[in-house]
């Protein structure tokens, strides 16, 4: 994700699959990288979004290979953590989107198992510190991409053991309504999405569950 001009990396897994509390920063004017201060809890996995000039890091895989529920969010204004109230589903491999002044946890899998996906949906309040439930997403699944957009939030791709998902899904916070779309033309999950001039740029991600990849690059047009 990016924050004024810069690309942030949180959180994750080490090339040992321990889980990291390392957190960086991307100039791309000065093509440099900078080490920021690290995530209080390490986690693989968890899910990011910025809001309100602040980036909110929930859930994830912590300590055992357990899911933990800890919300933390990183100040850019003064370069501190602070610990907020945990998301209610623990989990991992979800979308964490930001629209109306608020986050959207969707989506995810228990314990890094993508035999136990989730359609869970649940909205994070600042002003009240406190989450709620909102309607499911239509389609169980992990591994997903998230894009906010034009007042709703669009979920992409995602496996399970019966394969990958090549779902375009949407949902609108006002109506708290989901809206069915175009699939894409790859199923995939892990895949990276954006959104440049309306459009929503859907990249590589794996073509099987599992550890696969792939270097394709969808389109989407709301």
């Amino acid at each position: 994700m990016g924050f004024q001009g810069r690309l942030h990396v949180v959180g994750g897994y080490l090339r040992d699959g321990t889980p990291t509390a390392e957190f960086h920063e991307y100039d791309p004017a000065a093509d440099r990288w900078y080490a920021l201060a690290a995530l209080p809890m390490s986690r693989g996995s968890p899910a990011a979004s910025i809001l309100d000039g602040k980036l909110h890091v929930v859930g994830g895989v912590g300590a055992g290979g357990r899911n933990t529920p800890v919300h933390e969010a990183y100040d850019f204004a003064t370069g501190q953590w602070t610990t907020l109230v945990p998301v209610p589903t623990p989990r991992d491999h979800f979308a964490l989107a930001a629209i109306g002044g608020r986050l959207y946890a969707v989506g995810g899998r228990v314990d890094g198992g993508y035999s136990r996906n989730l359609a869970v949906n649940e909205a994070y309040d600042p002003a009240s510190d406190r989450w709620e439930q909102r309607r499911p997403m239509p389609t169980v699944r992990s591994g997903i991409a998230a894009v906010a957009l034009d007042g709703r939030i669009f979920v992409f791709g995602g496996e399970a053991p019966s394969g990958t998902f090549n779902q375009v899904e949407s949902y609108d916070p006002a109506a708290d309504r989901w809206f069915r779309h175009a699939a894409m033309p790859t199923a995939r999950h892990g895949l990276a999405a954006a959104s440049v001039r309306g459009w929503i740029y859907v990249i590589a991600g794996g073509p099987q569950p599992g550890g696969t990849a792939s270097a394709a690059n969808e389109v989407f047009a709301p």
